[in-house]
Parts: structure tokens; sequence; C-alpha cells
């Protein structure tokens, strides 16, 4: 008698993967090597850009401070470091966002820094 293999799983299995892979451009969305390696290799790069997303953001969000902040004769560093003599509590999220959407909020807090 032959042994079971559990096809049902099996089967189960690679349609899950193979969901994953809708999409995929010609062979990647339905050979199942060829899918399976697509989907894997995209997973790692998700997990790898989920932490790059969080860099990316901070550069950013330091290059609309330091901009903001040079027009009113500072730099980046300066600022930051006098934010924290006065313990103001701000992200740099923060920080950016009131820079580009409230210049007017942005321009106090550099003054009570001043």
């Amino acid at each position: 008698m032959p042994k079971a293999k559990n096809a049902v799983a099996s089967r189960a299995r690679r349609k899950k993967m193979m969901k994953h892979a809708k999409g995929y451009w010609g062979r990647r969305s339905n050979v199942w090597t060829v899918a399976k390696n697509a989907v894997e290799k995209g997973w790692c790069y998700a997990y790898r850009d989920r932490r790059n997303k969080k860099r990316t953001f901070r550069r950013l969000w330091i290059a609309r401070i330091n901009a903001a902040v040079r027009t009113e004769g500072l730099s980046y560093s300066v600022f930051m470091h006098k934010l924290k003599l006065n313990e103001i509590d701000m992200n740099r999220k923060v920080l950016a966002d009131l820079a580009m959407n409230n210049p007017a909020a942005f321009k106090s807090i550099v003054d009570k820094v001043k």
C-alpha cells in the first residue's frame, strides 16, 4: 500500500502561496517554483523596507526642519541642542509638520529657543 502524502494540506499550502503571487508578471504568477521564490523574496524586501521607511522619513523630517530653521538664522544641530536645553520635548515628525504647515507656530518655537 502506498504511503499517504496528505495531498489536501500540500495543495492548500501551494494555493496560499499562489494567492500571494497573484498579480506578478509572467511565470512568477502561475508556475509554482518561480512563484514561491518570487513571493519569498518579496517578503524579504518587505521586511527590510519596513525598517528603511523609518530611516527615510527621519531624513526627510531633518531636511525640512533644517530648511525652516536656516531661514531663522540657526542650523539644525544648534536648534535641536537648544530645544533640549530648554526642555522642549517635540519629536522631529511634529517639528517638520509644523515647519511645513504652520510656519507661525514653528517661528514661535524658534523664538522661544533663541
